[in-house]
């Protein structure tokens, strides 16, 4: 074996998403009330053909409010905005308890819960401990009436994988949770709230279990494998999430796969465990490091399948040492095998050096991090996804190419069988 020498590597790279802004050239301030996605059980009656009448876009290229997550409309995400041409202050609670975003989730045509970051840190920077109390207290006082009973606490157990802190509201009405990280408000990196009917599954009903760990068994993820008769084979039902302008491309990516294994960890948790600036990015091997001490806690196994080093793609062993080399048929292998048994992998490369499928528009080059999902033997092609919302759930790379492109290639799947 070689030594590791980990300034040498093409992986130490932060990643980097850019959005383009495509709003009219004016200025423009607009305040966004989402009471109505936190009023039972009005919101149980809301629909994806709600959101653009309650919420129209006006004179607007695009909705300035929200943007749909999947093109199937069933998540959609309201961001805060506060750039020289648009801002967008979102708020609850008529107007008094400001937000950062809030996620909205659709089941069947009908509202299935919602996801609201009150505060997160890459967003809103700092909170004082004031501030903090009052959005806790208000926000708790609110969900307490709207479910009709009293809250459990959670406490914060890091030992066992119990992250937050907060309170659970379980009723007839729905289940909601309301949670931060432990060292808050002394030194919030988030506060977060969930609100979704009784029988919402995946990261809601993980949000109110008292035990760390993936709600989906291993055994369960073969079925989301879809194959047409083109040859096509991709992993499907991955939730889609918007990273936005922030370097969280590893965490945002982090995110669907805990959301698919049914785990209730968002990207701005994550960027907390993981160590990420919202400014720098995330290189891939703090991000091996770091989700690798942690993967334990979540009952998840995080494993390193292939670096890039001056020779090409290669092994890396105990975070320290370069292996054996990974020749490119073995990278298909590792693709092929993840892929039957229901499983993403966490690629990061750099873009812009091959053409896609649809061809990039986001970001024209540099490090960034995807998920691959999928393959076509027939035309030679890897699928991928991209955390950037709607239209980037599934895309495609000659096979050759991204095996080129590739600085890493990452394995995180859930221990429970």
């Amino acid at each position: 074996m070689v030594r590791f020498n980990v300034p040498t590597f093409a992986v130490l790279i932060g990643f980097w998403c850019i959005i383009a802004n495509n709003s009219p050239a004016q200025e423009k301030s607009l305040d966004a009330d989402l009471d109505p996605f936190i009023q039972l059980p009005g919101a149980y009656k809301l629909t994806p053909e709600d959101l653009p009448k309650m919420f129209p876009k006006g004179n607007w290229n695009r909705n300035p409010y929200f943007k749909w997550l999947r093109a199937d409309k069933t998540r959609a995400i309201f961001q805060k905005k506060d750039g020289q041409v648009l801002k967008v202050n979102l708020s609850l609670l008529g107007g008094t308890v400001p937000i950062e975003e809030a996620v909205i989730d659709f089941k069947d045509g009908k509202f299935l819960g919602v996801t609201i970051s009150i505060f997160n840190r890459g967003d809103g920077g700092s909170i004082d401990s004031a501030d903090f109390n009052k959005r806790f207290q208000e926000m708790g006082k609110h969900l307490g009436k709207q479910l009709d009973i009293r809250p459990t606490r959670k406490e914060a157990k890091p030992t066992q994988g119990l992250l937050t802190s907060g309170y659970i509201w379980i009723s007839a009405r729905g289940k909601a949770v309301l949670e931060h990280n432990e060292e808050a408000p002394g030194n919030t990196e988030f506060l977060r709230m969930r609100l979704a009917q009784r029988k919402a599954q995946g990261a809601y009903e993980a949000a109110t279990q008292a035990r760390a760990g993936a709600t989906v068994r291993l055994s369960d993820l073969p079925k989301n494998v879809v194959r047409d008769a083109g040859g096509t084979v991709f992993v499907n039902n991955i939730p889609m999430v918007d990273q936005g302008s922030k370097g969280y491309c590893v965490v945002a990516s982090a995110q669907r796969l805990f959301e698919y294994y049914g785990i209730a960890c968002d990207m701005h948790q994550l960027a907390q465990i993981a160590g990420s600036d919202p400014e720098r990015g995330t290189s891939s091997i703090e991000t091996n490091r770091e989700l690798g001490a942690i993967d334990h806690l979540f009952k998840t196994r995080f494993s390193c399948l292939a670096v890039r080093d001056r020779a090409g793609l290669v092994e890396l062993v105990d975070n320290k040492y370069v292996g054996d080399a990974v020749p490119e048929d073995d990278f298909h292998k590792m693709i092929h095998k993840n892929v039957e048994a229901g499983i993403p992998l966490l690629w990061s490369l750099q873009v812009g050096q091959y053409p896609e499928e649809p061809p990039l528009k986001e970001q024209t080059s540099g490090g960034h991090m995807r998920m691959i999902i999928g393959y076509n033997d027939k035309e030679k092609k890897i699928l991928f996804s991209d955390s950037w919302g709607a239209g980037h759930e599934l895309k495609k790379m000659d096979a050759h190419d991204a095996y080129r492109a590739t600085s890493g290639l990452f394995l995180m799947k859930p221990i429970t069988r």
